[in-house]
Formats: C-alpha cells, sequence, structure tokens
C-alpha cells in the first residue's frame, strides 16, 4: 500500500497515511479536525535497479541498461577480450 502525504489548508499540519489506491482522500486533519486536507503530490522513496525481471525478460537486446554503478561512466564501452593466438605447430 502506497503512503500518501497530506496538507491542512487550515492550519498547516503535514499528515502522512498508509491507504489502498482504491480509498477516498481523507478530508479531515488530525491535529484541527477542520475538513480541510488536501493530498500532497511527492516523490518516491524508492528506485528499482540492478538486473531483474525487466533487464532478463522484457527489454529489447539493443538498450542499454540504465542502472550502472557511479564507478562506470556513461560513455565508456566495455573493453573486448583479446583473442588469443594460436601456436602453430
Amino acid at each position: 500500500m502506497p503512503i500518501y502525504e497530506y496538507e491542512c489548508q487550515q492550519c498547516g499540519h503535514h499528515h502522512e497515511a498508509l491507504q489502498k489506491i482504491s480509498e477516498d482522500p481523507l478530508t479531515d486533519c488530525p491535529a484541527c479536525n477542520e475538513s480541510a486536507l488536501k493530498k500532497l503530490i511527492s516523490a518516491a522513496g524508492f528506485r528499482l535497479s540492478g538486473s531483474g525481471w525487466y533487464e532478463t525478460d522484457f527489454k529489447s537486446s539493443n538498450k542499454k541498461n540504465l542502472a550502472k554503478s557511479d564507478s562506470e561512466s556513461s560513455t565508456s564501452k566495455p573493453a573486448k577480450p583479446e583473442k588469443s593466438a594460436k601456436a602453430d605447430a
């Protein structure tokens, strides 16, 4: 269940509520008991990264992996392995 943020338009109280997506937005402020709560838009608190179902099952092969470690630069290309020379006998 997602956590929604609310702010009271009457007293300015900030409130977080764990609600189902199908539930109606809250209206009553828990601090002043006025019917003045407004749902705020906030950023998600997580990021999906790494190799997972999307990476391995659904993403087409020509797309780059966007979840790279900080040590890798976005312009560097992985080094190709060198071919070993065959010994002539």
